[in-house]
């Protein structure tokens, strides 16, 4: 099984997918006068990515997250097609994007975890998210660790400014 629920009361972990956290950002902004940039207000599922030994060690007060988003949503708003889910997404091959699989019993559809919008949030937000019931599972060991393999090789590649000339 790829989700379990922890106890209400048990301590934020990486993995975590919690639902109705606020994140903050840019709505707009003007290039030639970019101080007067419009903020933006969301509520958001999301899933925690700080390493659970930071986590544990309360090495950190801000942990990263990224956006969860709801896979027939992308579909029904023609943002993707069905089949792009099925297919490179769900194998991977898609920069950014993590395909989580539904559960019937945890209630979850279909998602994809977006590496491309992360946020820092306070941990105590979280934790009073987790404890109010806003959290809605827990990526187990083995298919956290391939969560958090696929969130590094999204930032660890090197892009070269060109192709390599061949003959």
């Amino acid at each position: 099984m790829i989700f379990r629920q922890p106890p209400t009361d048990a301590a934020v972990d990486q993995g975590d997918i919690i639902d109705g956290c606020p994140l903050f950002g840019i709505a707009d902004f003007d290039p030639s006068d970019p101080e007067l940039a419009t903020p933006a207000e969301s509520v958001a599922r999301i899933i925690v990515l700080t390493p659970t030994c930071d986590l544990a060690n309360q090495k950190v007060s801000h942990v990263i997250v990224a956006v969860v988003l709801d896979a027939e949503s992308l579909v029904t708003t023609g943002q993707l097609k069905a089949a792009e889910i099925r297919g490179p997404i769900r194998a991977g091959r898609v920069f950014g994007w993590y395909y989580l699989p539904k559960s019937d019993e945890f209630g979850l559809r279909e998602m994809i975890v977006d590496f491309r919008q992360l946020h820092t949030v306070p941990l105590a937000l979280l934790t009073a998210l987790s404890r109010s019931g806003k959290r809605r599972a827990r990526v187990e060991p083995l298919y956290r660790e391939h969560l958090n393999k696929h969130f590094a090789n999204s930032y660890d590649r090197i892009g070269l400014p060109e192709p390599y000339e061949t003959d």
